[in-house]
């Protein structure tokens, strides 16, 4: 019956750590960087928390209302909506849609976005797994997993042993029970 509970667990456990594997790394194979969303100028569109996937695109193909995720010169990166485009000077000028004043206006950015530091476009968005994103991806995050990965196989240790003793007494009881007469 422990056998039983464990495996189950188990399954369960690995699925869900390879479709994390695969959202956080896997979908680079394809083409997309995922980036969690940590500030609210985006919403509802990117939720704060959310996760999104940013596919590489040339800034020529990049067209006004289009979310882009571009860097900043601290390196930041940032996703924000275009509301114009300046193709001779080559720059985007952006714009965070729930950045808006007293009377609902949307505020633009301070300073326009160079066609050289496009990140790539959105193109599709997991609300709330950027939080677990967050969570794998720092220090903390990282030592729990270890820790689990390691609570994990040392419990697979022990149900082996259990399991075997139980198996070596059931034989053991039976060998010993049954005598052979001449």
């Amino acid at each position: 019956m422990l056998r039983r509970v464990f495996n189950i667990v188990s399954a369960i456990v690995l699925v869900a750590a390879l479709a994390l594997a695969v959202a956080f790394a896997g979908v680079r194979l394809v083409g997309l960087t995922p980036y969690a969303v940590l500030s609210g100028s985006m919403e509802p569109q990117y939720p704060v928390g959310s996760l999104i996937y940013v596919q590489d695109k040339t800034p020529e193909a990049v067209q006004v209302g289009d979310a882009i995720t571009f860097s900043l010169d601290s390196g930041t990166l940032v996703t924000h909506q275009v509301y114009d485009i300046d193709a001779e000077g080559q720059l985007f000028y952006t714009q965070g849609i729930a950045n808006v004043d007293e009377s609902g206006a949307v505020i633009p950015d301070a300073a326009p976005v160079p066609f050289s530091r496009l990140a790539g476009v959105p193109v599709f968005c997991i609300p709330f797994l950027g939080y677990v994103n967050a969570w794998c991806t720092s220090t903390s995050g990282f030592f729990a997993i270890v820790s689990l990965v390691g609570a994990f196989i040392a419990l697979s240790i022990v149900v082996e042993l259990l399991d075997g003793r139980k198996k070596s007494s059931r034989s053991g009881s039976a060998v010993r029970g049954s005598h052979a007469r001449p």
